[in-house]
């Protein structure tokens, strides 16, 4: 009897250590009972749809009784029905450009997004500038780096260096300019084409204002005009400065330029290195859901405070899940629809949409995400205030930990291990 009793507990120790031992391709789950809910969370609605927009999410929610702005909640569906996915409280990284107030001129405009619309912008200012052809933006300078982006037309750029060296050239869509802070320069726009030019200026303060600028004709004009004429070795003749105009130009139309920029040069171009870089010629990194341009201080060397990606994101795709160590992050959109949420540690999490000509902001280290939501193509810039360009990828970063660890992270089994990228995919 003692020996079956004894057989007896072998075969059930036996097969309880026969259950309890994993096989190869279990998964180690992590220490928890509670797991992400499977609701998929997508966009409940685009922005071009025929429907009403309510603030409902499956069982959560309720519809609006009372007034609504119907096309600011279409264009904003992860506003109104947030995935359940969003939690706590994140600054908000969103400004449309649309919203900003535009300071009407003789010839173009110019509308900015700085700290005043944006708080938690505080690295990085943005301004959308737009001159007819012929009209130049007034001689200045300005105690932050101006970093450029041609989103249309062709302008001519002037910049001098302290050491008195001299730089001109023409800049053409998709192609970038920068003048270091304190360095005197002009814009002008060609008549290349019937409408001029617009372009998109980045500067490295949040709190910069496309107001405050050291303008030529303002300076001049709050100067004993006795004191203009001895600088320029002219006291005998005051009258040479009397058509100083009173007032700041700001944007005008200028005198005609020669179609050559060479024709235009006082001097042969002399700064060591140039101030205008060809983006538009440089070729895209493919990657498995669009593509990639990086440009920053190694490629274009004189841009010290800037850098940044001219991304395109195919229909059905997105930038991959990624943060950067220590760089905030300034978007601008150019075009298609995007989703983006921003995770901000400590279980805040808050998702934006983003149409063309919007403006993002994501602190330094904040997780995200930027999936294309339309059906054509995206495309948008990620701007830095930083000479060289850096991101983690989520997918590389548990692709090369110790497998192990991830599985006892987040439950992946062998499968989902041996498809992680030990390379950086940008955009998937």
């Amino acid at each position: 009897m003692a020996r079956m009793l004894s057989l007896s507990l072998a075969m059930v120790l036996l097969a309880r250590l026969t259950v309890a031992a994993p096989t190869p391709d279990d998964s180690i789950m992590p220490p928890t009972d509670s797991f992400i809910s499977p609701d998929p969370n997508p966009v409940l609605w685009s922005e071009g749809t025929d429907s009403i927009p309510t603030a409902v999410r499956g069982k959560m929610g309720a519809s609006i009784l009372g007034p609504q702005n119907r096309l600011l909640d279409l264009m904003n569906p992860d506003l109104l029905a947030p995935p359940s996915t969003d939690s706590g409280q994140v600054p908000n990284v969103k400004w449309p450009f649309s919203m900003s107030h535009n300071r009407l001129a003789n010839g173009g405009w110019a509308r900015q997004q700085n700290v005043n619309a944006m708080p938690a912008a505080t690295a990085i200012a943005g301004v959308n500038m737009r001159l007819e052809p012929g009209v130049a933006r007034e001689m200045h300078w300005h105690t932050s780096a101006e970093w450029a982006y041609m989103i249309a037309g062709d302008v001519r750029i002037s910049v001098l260096t302290p050491e008195g060296q001299m730089y001109l050239a023409d800049v053409t869509q998709g192609d970038l300019w920068y003048f270091p802070s304190g360095y005197p320069h002009s814009i002008q726009a060609k008549n290349t084409t019937a409408d001029g030019a617009e372009f998109l200026l980045i500067f490295d303060e949040g709190n910069f204002s496309e107001d405050a600028t050291f303008l030529l004709t303002d300076w001049l004009a709050h100067t004993p005009k006795d004191v203009i004429a001895k600088n320029f070795g002219m006291s005998n003749n005051l009258a040479a400065f009397d058509h100083i105009p009173e007032r700041e130009l700001y944007i005008f139309p200028s005198a005609p330029m020669p179609e050559n920029v060479e024709d235009d040069m006082v001097v042969p171009n002399n700064t060591p290195l140039p101030f205008t870089f060809p983006l538009s010629r440089v070729n895209a990194t493919s990657t498995p859901g669009g593509s990639v341009k990086v440009v920053d201080s190694r490629t274009f060397n004189v841009s010290k405070t800037i850098s940044a990606v001219e991304v395109t994101v195919n229909p059905g795709g997105m930038r991959e899940l990624h943060w950067h160590p220590t760089q905030p992050e300034w978007s601008y959109f150019l075009e298609g629809q995007a989703r983006v949420t921003v995770f901000a540690s400590e279980g805040h999490a808050q998702t934006y949409n983003f149409m063309p000509g919007d403006v993002g902001y994501i602190p330094p280290s904040f997780g995200h995400y930027v999936e294309n939501t339309g059906n054509t193509t995206l495309k948008f810039l990620e701007i830095f205030k930083a000479d060289i360009f850096q991101d983690i990828s989520l997918n590389q970063w548990l692709a090369l930990t110790p497998p192990e660890l991830v599985k006892s992270h987040l439950g992946f089994d062998d499968d989902t291990i041996s498809r992680l990228s030990k390379v950086k995919q940008e955009v998937v």
